[in-house]
């Protein structure tokens, strides 16, 4: 969930793709090469690399680092409430796919992030004052779209801890 307590005068929404929608809209056979398959996932994997507004992530300590574990999940996730599948990749901590060569991880990988992020998945919150956004991070995938460097954005957010990916 996030509360907005400061926002900026321009820029500053948060896009929600829906990985649910993302999957179903897949041809039938790449669903079919998908099917079973596992992903390693890692915080750290582009962790350096993420710039905003100039600003660089904090260096993390060796303490830091030994405690962000990588992890493997499926590819297409079923909802354990609703039963739906969606992909279960991201750009930013998805690393390659088991059980492939790396070329074909690297190929398939790029396409299901070019695929889950296309516009017609998308819906872009527009914050207003006091504003309580509650999303389920195990249907959708979500990213702010940051605002000038001289403006402030304050949110508060919580996170329920989730279940095991399947």
């Amino acid at each position: 969930m996030l509360y907005a307590q400061e926002l900026p005068e321009e820029g500053g929404d948060t896009l929600f793709a829906s990985q649910q929608a993302a999957y179903e809209a897949l041809p039938v056979e790449l669903k079919a090469h998908l099917e079973g398959r596992r992903a390693a996932h890692s915080y750290l994997a582009r962790y350096d690399d993420e710039v905003f507004a100039g600003i660089r992530r904090p260096t993390l300590t060796p303490e830091q680092i030994a405690e962000v574990k990588p992890a493997i999940h499926p590819v297409v996730r079923t909802h354990p409430e609703t039963g739906r599948k969606g992909l279960f990749v991201n750009k930013n901590f998805t690393t390659h796919i088991l059980d492939l060569p790396a070329d074909e991880s690297c190929d398939l990988l790029k396409e299901l992030f070019a695929h889950s992020a296309k516009p017609e998945f998308i819906y872009r919150h527009r914050w207003q004052p006091n504003d309580l956004v509650f999303w389920d991070n195990r249907a959708l995938i979500h990213l702010a779209t940051g605002c000038p460097s001289h403006l402030r954005r304050r949110m508060h957010r919580t996170t329920i801890q989730g279940d095991v990916p399947f």
